[in-house]
Parts: structure tokens; sequence; C-alpha cells
């Protein structure tokens, strides 16, 4: 008999999962609350799906972002569109029949592992629910979906959003808006924003790092790519002074300074947000001292009105299917060896659980494929797992900032040779 295995989401991780899991022949459900594959690519008006905004591009050049088995179109630009990605990630499930293993409009509310180690699945679906047994657990369910919502003293008489609610920027035009946070989302956000809005203004509480697009004509990543033989400081100071050469110092633009080396936090990849400030477009503020009506009240004493605060404030690790007291990964560190596998319980996998100075999808096509092959037979999970799940914490690829945004970081190009390594020295 097969082993059967459960599959939770259909994004990108998830069907890369499921294609890996059927090349070994296992007997493979995917259930998701989606309409379609693609998860936050697909996009949709519907505040309830987490989705990308209407505008959105991918960040990570398309090269290191493809699935190694099925490349990208050579038609689509260097950074495709969200359209352009949700039709790739269609096209790889149609392309490895993928379609036939997934539920859609299924939402999967509780998994509990049973006395003989097997998985019990209780899953809900237009009213009603079922329940299914697996030989093993896949969680693919995303990290880009459970808003985590700055607090402030005092009230905002306003409209106080995250960026998980931003869909069409008509929404704001004509309207005072503060955009809250220095990431990817928060300054896409303000560019985007200010194209129609009355004004923006833009809050960081620290400073970032902010890469172009391009460096010398080609995708930054890659350009990336070609000095990361260097020492990584020797790489981390090479890298500042290529990007003060090309934009200058934060300062020049009302904005903080990084606090730390490249890598120390995420970059913010944007193209536009410097020509946008200095075009007066947007306006930078400081952190946040408190709330009072439609004004906020900055650190620096200076206050404004706003129609509408934006928190561009990341996202809380969730897996609401699960106890709390079997697995909470929400606060802290994720205790998983290669991000993927639980140190005491060998059927429980994890795809797609780390964040990459890079693109997440390749690194989760190596862990499926790790998945399906321990499944099948032909790769042995080492002794110690749970130790080297802690070695990895104690040695992460950054010394990052110490906040719930950094507790799963990886660097693209270290974490595929750990995986590569560990797929080839483990195999059997």
């Amino acid at each position: 008999m097969k082993t059967k295995v459960c599959v939770i989401g259909a994004g990108p991780s998830g069907i890369t999962a499921a294609k890996n899991l059927l090349d070994e022949g296992l007997d493979v459900s995917v259930f998701d609350y989606g309409k379609e594959v693609g998860g936050n690519w697909v996009y949709t008006d519907e505040e309830g799906h987490s989705s990308v905004f209407e505008t959105t591009h991918i960040i990570s050049s398309k090269t290191l972002s493809q699935y190694e088995d099925f490349p990208m179109p050579d038609s689509y630009p260097d950074y495709p569109s969200h359209r352009q990605l949700a039709s790739y990630f269609q096209a790889y499930a149609r392309q490895f029949g993928l379609y036939a293993h997934i539920r859609f409009h299924t939402r999967v509310e509780h998994c509990q592992r049973l006395p003989d180690g097997r998985w019990q699945v209780d899953i809900s679906c237009e009213g009603s629910r079922e329940q299914h047994v697996f030989d093993a657990l896949c969680v693919c369910n995303g990290h880009h979906w459970n808003p985590r919502m700055p607090s402030y003293p005092g009230q905002f008489s306003g409209r106080f959003i995250h960026s998980h609610a931003v869909k069409r920027f008509s929404a704001f035009e004509g309207q005072r808006v503060l955009v809250i946070g220095g990431g990817n989302s928060a300054c896409d956000v303000a560019v985007e924003a200010s194209r129609v809005a009355a004004s923006v203004d833009l809050s960081w509480r620290r400073g970032y790092w902010v890469v172009p697009k391009f460096m010398m004509g080609r995708p930054a990543d890659k350009f990336s790519e070609g000095i990361r033989w260097l020492p990584r400081p020797l790489w981390q100071t090479l890298s500042a002074l290529s990007l003060q050469f090309r934009n200058g110092r934060n300062t020049l633009y009302g904005l903080p300074e990084p606090e730390g080396p490249i890598g120390s936090h995420h970059p913010t990849i944007n193209e536009d947000l410097f020509f946008h400030i200095r075009h007066g477009k947007i306006q930078p503020r400081p952190d946040i001292e408190r709330l009072a009506g439609d004004h906020v009240v900055f650190r620096d004493h200076s206050s404004h009105p706003y129609d509408t605060l934006i928190a561009c404030t990341g996202y809380i690790i969730s897996h609401p299917f699960f106890n709390k007291a079997f697995l909470d990964y929400s606060e802290g560190a994720v205790r998983l060896w290669l991000r993927m596998l639980h140190p005491d319980i060998d059927n429980l996998y994890f795809i797609g659980l780390f964040q990459p100075l890079g693109c997440i999808w390749p690194g989760s096509e190596l862990q499926s494929r790790i998945m399906a092959r321990h499944l099948s037979g032909r790769w042995k999970r080492p002794r110690h797992v749970g130790a080297r799940a802690d070695a990895e914490l104690r040695q992460p690829d950054f010394r990052q900032i110490d906040t719930p945004r950094h507790t799963i970081t990886v660097d693209y190009h270290r974490f595929r040779k750990r995986l590569l390594d560990a797929l080839d020295k483990y195999s059997l």
C-alpha cells in the first residue's frame, strides 16, 4: 500500500512538495482554502484572502526564483508580475498533473498525531466536515497571511489597517496616508499610494538597507551572486559601498541610517522609493509616539493629520490547525533542522518555513526532494536532529536584529548548499 501524505497548502511550496512526492510514487492529497494554486500570488480583491497588491512584481530575479525542473518562460522579464507568476505556478501544476490531487475551498481545521504515529486531519469544505488519516504530514501553509499589528498609546479616529488588507491603491485616492514600516511591502505601498493619494508619509523606527533592483545593468541578486565568493565581511563592505555610491546615504533622503551591516536585517528591494521622496511625493517621518484622534504624534514631537494608517509590520507565523501545546512557532526560535525537520517527529515536515535573502521557492523545491526521498526510503534521516537544529540556531547565516521578523532568515546560496549537501550525504 502506498504511503499516504497530506500536504497543507497549494502555494508555491505546496505544489513543489506535491510534485516531488508524486515523483516518488506516494499517495498525495493537497488541501487548500483558496480557489487556485499559487497562494499569495493569486490576486483577488477579497480582503479575507492573502494576496499580493494589484501592482506587485517579484523582488528576486526570475533566474534565482524558478524551479530547477521548470524554468520560467524566456519571454518573462527579469522581475515578473504577479499575473505572470500565477500563470507560471498554474502551468507547473498542469505539467506535473497536480490538479487531480488538490482539493480547493477546503480548510484544514485540526491535525493530531495518533498513538500509532499516523496523522488524523480534520477538514471542512462547503459546510461539511471530514476526517482523514495519513502516514505523513507536510505543512506548507505559508507565513505571510496572519498580520502582525502594532500597538500605540492613544486612539486613531481614521482607518487603521494592515498591508494585508491593501489590494487596489485607488482606495487611497485623495487621502492623507501614513505608511508604517521600512520593509518591501511598506516601501511598495508608499510608492504606489503616492501616485493617487493627497499625501503619503512613511514612518521608520530604524534604518534599512534599500537595494535597487538593478546594479550595473544586472538584477541586483545576480550582481550580488557574482561577488559572493568573497569573505563575508568583505562582501558586506563592498555591497554597502556599491549602494552608497549608487544611492548616497539614507540621511540625504531624510531617513535613518541602517544600524548594522547588510544582512543584519532583511534588505528592502525598491527602485522607486528615493525617487519619490526627492520628488516630494513621499515625506519621511520618525517612529510613532502616540495616536491622538485624526493626528499621529511622532518621536520628534511633530504631529500630523491622516485619514488612513497602513501598518506594514509583518506577519505572525501561525499553524492554527495544531494545538499550541503541541507546536507554536509564533514567537521565538523555530527549531527545525534544515528549516524543515522536526527534532522528534519523523513524519512531520515543514516546507517553505524560512525567509531567505533571495527567493523561497528553489529552497522549498530542495526541501521537498529530501522529504519525498525520506518517505520513499531513499534518504535516511540522520541521528540527533534536535542537536543539528540547535547548531543551526547558534550559527545563523546572518547575525540579525532581534525582532519576530528575523527568526527564520537564511542566506539563499548557503541554505541551498546545506540542502544539497544533506540530500547527497544521506541518500541511500
